[in-house]
């Protein structure tokens, strides 16, 4: 594909111009642009540059979404392709050779004990638009309509969602212990603290003065992401589908940000070798554009036509950047790839972690990374379980998300309480990015540290 030579870059006043433009028309809802002021005009790989000339090393990735990074040339040449072709560009639900072959890819990906009874159900194109129709489908096939979620739970910002992630305040869901090493709810930690939430959730189910409805399905994030980059014990992933399995409660998996190789597997339920009854897709199988669907075992697939609907379902550009994602992913073993550098990664993080108190704890699975940071200088809570529980520092935490910036590196915050700095780079990070990552993020650690400005707001705080 010919490369055209790039525009020039705005001068720094039209850079600015755009931001405040932005702080005065678009609502108080913005997230992202509060804490990354940054305008992107170009992006490839890794780099994303500014209006004002400054590069960036992009490790947020699209919230994940971007499996390849920005503006992989498999995924242009495949947008291209359609544009080309005069092949329609909105086709609501119906069949096109487009659709088909995502479907036929998507499919050859899937755990084959999954995909060989399975059903597909183009969304509207976000993930919070499959998780409602995931719920919508669990109601329908089981005459129940009560669910299961956990605590620190994300599952997107639409009502029924939001209804089941953990942040919600008007609780219609029974909420269940997910289980942590660093924070473990029960104070145990480790394979212990994994049953005692496991024996947790099958007293609850069982005791018919337990105050659960009966459930119509259970929703699960193989690894949390927004909730602190907490990944599921394997053991604890196969209890709960043993559990749900044996009460024909349908278990869904929200693979929405794990999904695509992100975590070292394909998909994140096969590194405990389950198979969901529902799955919940979108982020990187659009290749970097909006598409959501869920897979679900053909018994469940009761709902009437129209059940659930949506204009913009059969996004053609979507399907097309997705198939070539996922062939790329499948045949370039990236998935392999991702667990490899990930855990360079982590044993690099967990030693940073030696000369640095104020990292709690180095956690993820594959290229999905987070790094608690707390104040170890803090008066423990009471109730405390010791010293490696100290506090969570978000005030630090955002320190470092701004010295990241300032030295050109793109990170999230997550968890709880914002403690957590979060790394999503794209699995096609090489040795050399994966270092340079690690660097600036290091830097920008020593200097948060040392920052004034912490000193000042934390002190306020106390």
């Amino acid at each position: 594909m010919a490369v055209t030579e790039p525009a020039p870059l705005a001068p720094r006043s039209v850079h600015e111009g755009i931001l405040r433009r932005q702080s005065l028309r678009e609502s108080a809802a913005r997230t992202y642009a509060r804490s990354l002021p940054i305008v992107p005009v170009r992006a490839r790989g890794l780099t994303i540059e500014g209006a004002d000339g400054r590069r960036y090393l992009d490790c947020l990735s699209g919230a994940g979404t971007l499996a390849l990074g920005h503006n992989h040339p498999v995924v242009l040449e495949a947008i291209k392709n359609v544009i080309d072709s005069g092949a329609p560009l909105h086709v609501l639900d119906l069949a096109t050779p487009v659709k088909d072959a995502f479907t036929t890819e998507l499919f050859a990906t899937l755990p084959p004990q999954f995909a060989d009874n399975a059903r597909i159900q183009f969304c509207g194109p976000a993930g919070t638009d499959a998780v409602e129709a995931a719920f919508k489908l669990v109601r329908a096939a089981t005459g129940r309509s009560g669910l299961l979620a956990f605590t620190g739970a994300y599952h997107g910002m639409t009502a029924g969602a939001l209804a089941a992630s953990g942040g919600a305040e008007d609780v219609r869901v029974t909420r269940l212990p997910f289980p942590q090493d660093y924070r473990c709810p029960f104070g145990i930690g480790g394979e212990r603290g994994a049953e005692v939430a496991a024996r947790w959730t099958v007293s609850l189910l069982d005791d018919p003065k337990g105050g659960a409805p009966a459930p119509a399905g259970m929703i699960l994030e193989p690894v949390q992401g927004e909730g602190g980059v907490n990944p599921a014990p394997d053991g604890w992933m196969r209890r709960m589908r043993e559990i749900t399995a044996a009460r024909s409660i349908p278990l869904i998996a929200d693979e929405v940000q794990t999904g695509v190789g992100r975590t070292g597997a394909f998909w994140a339920v096969q590194h405990s070798g389950i198979v969901p009854d529902v799955m919940v897709l979108s982020k990187a199988i659009g290749g970097s554009l909006p598409l959501a669907v869920i897979v679900y075992r053909s018994e469940l697939d009761t709902w009437q036509p129209g059940a659930h609907a949506g204009t913009f379902r059969g996004n053609q550009l979507a399907m097309a950047a997705g198939t070539a994602t996922l062939a790329y992913v499948r045949e370039n073993r990236l998935a392999e790839r991702a667990a490899t550098l990930g855990a360079r990664m982590l044993a690099r993080l967990q030693a940073l972690a030696i000369d640095h108190p104020c990292i709690g704890d180095v956690r993820g699975r594959g290229l999905m990374i987070g790094v608690e940071l707390v104040d170890p200088e803090a008066d423990m809570p009471t109730g405390g379980t010791g010293s490696s529980e100290a506090p969570p520092d978000p005030v630090l935490a955002y320190e470092v998300q701004q010295e990241c910036l300032r030295r050109g590196l793109i990170v999230e915050l997550g968890g709880r309480h914002s403690a957590v700095v979060r790394l999503l780079p794209p699995l096609t990070l090489t040795d050399e990015q994966a270092t340079a990552v690690l660097d600036r993020l290091a830097d920008a650690l020593a200097a948060a540290e040392r920052s004034p400005h912490r000193r000042t707001m934390t002190g306020s705080a106390r």
